[in-house]
């Protein structure tokens, strides 16, 4: 029977019980807030200063240069995470872009920065952020306990929304009132104190050269199970396959937004650092409700998905027919919620359907296959952006999403399995596995139906 104080304490959010998941989270909305931060400053530091008459384009090359790393290195990051120890590795990337940013902030202060410099420094952050993004996922269960994997999900969800909402709101001011200079000196210090908040945490389980870095964990045996390659992963799970291919082509329309903004801002709405700021904010603080409250919105997630997507195509029509900052502000805070809402839902149902010793491998070409779509976007987006209006090309972001929404909801594979999950693991749990599990429970090679696996998840 649970005591008082027990129960007291589950009524806390999850970053306050537990303190080691809290600080790693606080972490991670560090290192996702300064790359965030340097993202819009830098973009808008293009379009607004460096550049004149091809700004979409160049904008658009710096996005894509941002987003590569992830694409590129996935396999060398799943071999990393699953050799190395977790806390280690975060450690690592974290102090490894506080370093960038710091060589940035000189060079940046002595003279005038070319424009290559900007790009040379947004890849060497955008690699260390390739390697601490899957790592802190697949060491979630390391952190929490398996009742809260959902909230713990929800929490580290969130980061991109935090992320988003604080980096977005200083990027494009800061770069007016400080330059590039003052932009990386801000990045350096989020990055050096993520490293610092990192060390002093220690990981449940075990990992390869870890020594005496964490604790062993009792399901440790688990974690030295055979590890698939990423095309036998993906090809045992094609519910799984689809899903991800699914949210790769939104990918290629949704993620223009970051280009798109921009260019709207200035060629639209003319206007300054602050109003970039503020639809930035609006994408985050929606981001941040949809994924707190993400879990709690009832149907299966293939339902979910699908009318999320279909709420974010007419949301993102908006901008295109009404140029006014108070409506597309609102457009933007829809199109984040929803954001919010699918990553809460997949994410999960991936943490139920991924075998442990999979998920280094998983999270990480995860990673990458949503993030392929993302450099095409940027360079597709930004050439556009100097040929029609920014108005159009939110039409056409809009327009992009509805097939993807019709693939989703016609996808096979979410009929409900024999045996499903019980009625104690909440609404959430027996959704997720509803929509899923069917798909590979008849696969040998597959996880067990409505199973939590033991090691590493998102």
């Amino acid at each position: 029977m649970t005591s008082p104080a027990e129960a007291a304490g589950r009524r806390l959010p999850l970053v306050l019980r537990n303190r080691a998941f809290g600080t790693v989270w606080l972490g991670q909305v560090l290192t996702q807030a300064g790359v965030r931060m340097f993202q819009v400053g830098i973009s808008w530091w293009l379009i607004s200063y460096a550049t004149s008459g091809d700004g979409g384009s160049a904008a658009g090359l710096f996005m894509a240069v941002s987003t590569l790393p992830a694409v590129v290195l996935a396999p060398l990051v799943a071999r990393a995470i699953a050799r190395f120890a977790h806390r280690s590795l975060l450690r690592t990337a974290a102090g490894g872009a506080g370093a960038a940013a710091a060589a940035l902030a000189v060079w940046a202060g002595a003279s005038d920065l070319p424009v290559a410099a900007a790009y040379a420094a947004a890849l060497a952050l955008a690699t260390c952020q390739a390697f601490f993004d899957p790592c802190l996922t697949t060491s979630v269960p390391e952190l929490v306990d398996d009742e809260d994997i959902e909230a713990a999900t929800g929490f580290e969800l969130s980061t991109q929304s935090l992320a988003s909402l604080g980096g977005a709101l200083l990027g494009a001011l800061v770069v007016d009132a400080a330059g590039v200079a003052g932009l990386a000196v801000g990045c350096a210090g989020a990055y050096a104190a993520a490293a610092l908040l990192i060390t002093t945490v220690r990981f449940r389980t075990a990992g390869a050269g870890a020594g005496g870095d964490t604790a062993p964990h009792p399901d440790a045996a688990e974690e030295e199970a055979p590890r698939r390659t990423l095309r036998q992963i993906l090809g045992a799970m094609p519910y799984v396959r689809g899903i991800l291919l699914c949210f790769t082509a939104a990918n290629l329309f949704t993620t223009a937004v970051f280009v798109v903004m921009p260019l709207y801002t200035a060629s639209v709405l003319h206007g300054d650092g602050g109003t970039v700021a503020l639809l930035e904010a609006s994408l985050g603080v929606g981001t941040l409700i949809g994924s707190f409250t993400g879990a709690r919105v009832p149907g299966r997630p293939a339902v979910v998905g699908t009318a999320c997507l279909g709420a974010m195509a007419a949301a993102l029509a908006v901008p295109g027919l009404i140029a006014a900052r108070p409506v597309i502000a609102g457009a933007l805070l829809v199109t984040g919620w929803c954001v919010g809402v699918i990553g809460v839902r997949f994410v999960a149902l991936f943490q139920r359907l991924v075998p442990a010793a999979d998920k280094p491998a998983f999270f990480a070409v995860m990673q990458a296959v949503l993030g392929a779509t993302f450099p095409v976007a940027s360079l597709l987006f930004g050439f556009l952006g100097d040929h029609l209006s920014a108005q159009t090309l939110c039409l056409i972001q809009a327009a992009g999403l509805v097939p993807a929404a019709l693939a989703l909801a016609l996808l096979p594979g979410h009929s409900r399995p024999a045996g499903g999950p019980s009625a104690e693991n909440g609404p959430a749990a027996r959704d997720e596995a509803e929509d899923g599990i069917g798909a590979v429970a008849g696969d040998p090679s597959g996880p067990a139906p409505a199973q939590t696996p033991a090691g590493g998840a998102r």
